[in-house]
């Protein structure tokens, strides 16, 4: 998934080199954990480990029978439709709104789907269809196409998706690992139930309460890295304490849906973010609103970091590699006819593996 339409686009002249590294908007007192506190884009602002963050709420209409939006896509850019003043959007889409087949080199993808559903396809022979909580975790390592539709499966009613992707670095020891994806359905991930409100362990762990095990390549599978991803409520009126971990790891907290939030004293409003010190207690309240945030933290992998679009390598020459990979093996090929291909209408959710095996979620 591409967070904005110009990351589709390939060109060999537009090569980006970038280093990660961690830039602090100090504003307050070092006994304060909060370190900065700004506005985001649609795309947020990450720290290493993380590279990309994105919410995607679409208030989809009723679908029609291709699994695309019954109402009208006039006056729409289709193929690149990202206008943020629309209840929903197509983004690459021109039928069925999503991202068709595109390549990945060199990190991870993790995309939550709390409410939808999306279908995945990719070059290594996988596919399936997941949401209402479930998570996919996808290795790009060495090489992978995949594509990233949203069925619009209900006709009599409203198609809502809620979907964070968050794309997490690789270290370079392990970018040209295999690739690959696991399934950790909506009954795996831990949901705590608060007095206050509630939370989503999808990576590390809150307290007692621990997530699934990332893949074994992944910067996230030891523990000593301190990677977490938490969905965090809290009601109105309530507060929540955050889990304290070192001073080595990056926090970042987005405000993702509701009222103001005070956190030590500073207002977390929409669309803000919040860099923390990850050592710090930390209390997040909410005023007259429940308030939804994402809380994003891991130690850094601390390595350069040369990116173009899809592609996340340390140096340059990597990227250049990557993209003559890419002309050269198409890392795989695509095997499934159209780009944008979905699953029928009546298909549950499931995943099936390049080895053949289908894993389905309980009740599916």
């Amino acid at each position: 998934m591409n967070g904005h339409p110009s990351q589709q686009q390939l060109p060999e002249d537009a090569l980006l080199d970038t280093t990660n590294n961690k830039q602090h908007h100090v504003l307050f007192n070092m006994s304060n954990p909060v370190i900065s506190n700004r506005q985001m884009g649609f795309v947020r602002t990450t720290l290493d480990p993380f590279l990309f963050c994105v919410h995607h709420l679409d208030l989809y209409p009723e679908g029609n029978e291709l699994q695309g939006p019954k109402d009208s896509l006039i006056g729409r850019h289709i193929g690149s439709d990202f206008d943020e003043a629309n209840d929903w959007k197509m983004y690459h889409g021109k039928t069925v709104p999503g991202f068709p087949a595109h390549p990945h080199r060199g990190f991870e993808t993790i995309t939550v789907v709390l409410e939808g559903l999306v279908d995945h396809f990719d070059s290594g022979g996988s596919t399936g269809r997941y949401g209402f909580g479930d998570v996919q975790w996808m290795t790009a390592g060495s090489g992978l196409q995949h594509s990233e539709m949203f069925p619009l499966v209900n006709q009599d009613k409203p198609n809502r998706l809620d979907l964070f992707q968050i794309w997490i670095n690789l270290p370079a020891k392990d970018k040209m690992t295999d690739p690959g994806y696991e399934m950790i359905w909506a009954h795996e991930v831990p949901h705590i139930q608060f007095e206050s409100g509630d939370v989503r362990i999808i990576s590390g762990s809150w307290n007692e309460h621990v997530a699934p095990a990332a893949p074994s390549a992944s910067w996230a599978n030891n523990p000593d890295n301190e990677v977490a991803l938490y969905i965090l409520t809290v009601k109105a009126g309530g507060s929540v304490e955050l889990p304290i971990a070192s001073a080595e790891a990056n926090r970042m907290m987005y405000h993702i849906s509701g009222g103001v939030a005070t956190v030590e004293s500073h207002q977390l409003k929409p669309t803000y973010g919040i860099e923390l010190h990850a050592n710090l207690p930390t209390v997040i309240e909410a005023n007259d609103k429940d308030v939804r945030v994402l809380i994003l933290q891991g130690k850094p992998i601390a390595e350069p970091v040369s990116k173009h679009g899809p592609f996340v390598m340390n140096t340059v020459e990597e990227i250049y590699k990557a993209f003559s990979d890419y002309r050269r093996t198409e890392f795989g090929g695509w095997p499934w006819g159209p780009s944008d291909i979905v699953h029928p209408r009546e298909q549950g959710r499931f995943a099936k593996m390049s080895d053949g095996r289908e894993i389905v979620p309980p009740q599916s």
